[in-house]
């Protein structure tokens, strides 16, 4: 009886602990949201409400959408939305072309060095970006490709990140599938795809949000080789409203971030299941 009693008690002990620390990990969950999305109220706040306002939370406060017209106005925003897409439409193609390719080279033939190869596409991940700006600058320089969004985009066309991720998702596929294509007929280029490509799709997409992602907000690249209007993407557009002629109108500035951030928010509002859900299978796989 005293045993029975003594494993009831370390039960509801036990019991209380974990509903104390799921409690906590909830509080700190809420904790760490609230600090994260402090940042994007304030900017909306600031964006839908006159100057005097930015930094009075005043619950009378006048509505207004005047920042958004004076940001756009301000900035020639639309051609910077097409520089930002096509550039960012660019690179993911490319990408997607060239790292697929090199993937199914590395996942499925066998030929001489291979494996240094391989690791010579694993160090581009340990190298820092900021490191190779002198010397992409010099050879777009070689080529004239300054100040052209082809030239902003060629440094990412071969993303290491992808070709590992997809290299490691190609050898999960069975080759029992490869075998049986091949016995039908299917070229090289048929069974990537209609084999390999179709079974990745989870990966593509989650490599795809990534790296729209990363080049919709990249800053300091654009930044050093577009220097017109032509080839401005948006992140370097903002930097109209930081010069000093303009002053510093926070609202103004808010209202111009939202602009800049608004399609990558409304995407994932969109897609967040699709993009949590594609993460999940690709860590799987």
């Amino acid at each position: 009886m005293s045993t029975a009693l003594n494993s009831s008690a370390r039960v509801v002990r036990t019991g209380g602990l974990g509903g104390q620390a799921s409690l906590l990990s909830t509080i700190g969950a809420w904790c760490l949201a609230l600090l994260w999305i402090m940042p994007l109220l304030y900017a909306f706040w600031a964006a839908i409400h006159p100057s005097e306002f930015a930094t009075k939370l005043s619950l009378t406060a006048p509505l207004t959408l005047d920042n958004f017209k004076a940001a756009w106005d301000a900035a020639p925003f639309a051609r910077y939305f097409l520089n930002t897409t096509l550039l960012v439409a660019t690179i993911l193609g490319m990408q997607l072309v060239l790292c697929t390719l090199a993937a199914y080279a590395f996942a499925r033939f066998e030929f001489f060095g291979k494996n240094v190869l391989f690791s010579l596409v694993l160090v581009q991940l340990m190298v820092m970006p900021e490191i190779l700006l002198v010397r992409n600058y010099q050879t777009l320089s070689h080529l004239g490709l300054v100040d052209t969004l082809f030239g902003i985009g060629l440094p990412y066309f071969a993303s290491a990140f992808a070709i590992f991720l997809l290299r490691q998702t190609f050898k999960t596929i069975p080759k029992e599938l490869v075998e049986a294509a091949a016995m039908e007929g299917a070229s090289t280029m048929q069974i990537l795809r209609h084999v390999y490509i179709p079974l990745a799709k989870p990966v593509y997409l989650a490599f795809s949000l990534v790296s729209v992602s990363h080049h919709w907000n990249n800053f300091l690249w654009p930044l050093i080789v577009s220097n017109s209007v032509e080839s401005r993407p948006l992140t370097v557009g903002l930097q109209v409203f930081s010069s000093s002629d303009q002053g510093i109108d926070w609202s103004i500035i808010t209202a111009a971030t939202l602009l800049t951030s608004g399609p990558l928010l409304v995407g994932f509002l969109l897609f967040q299941r699709q993009f949590v859900q594609s993460f999940m299978r690709a860590g799987i796989k």
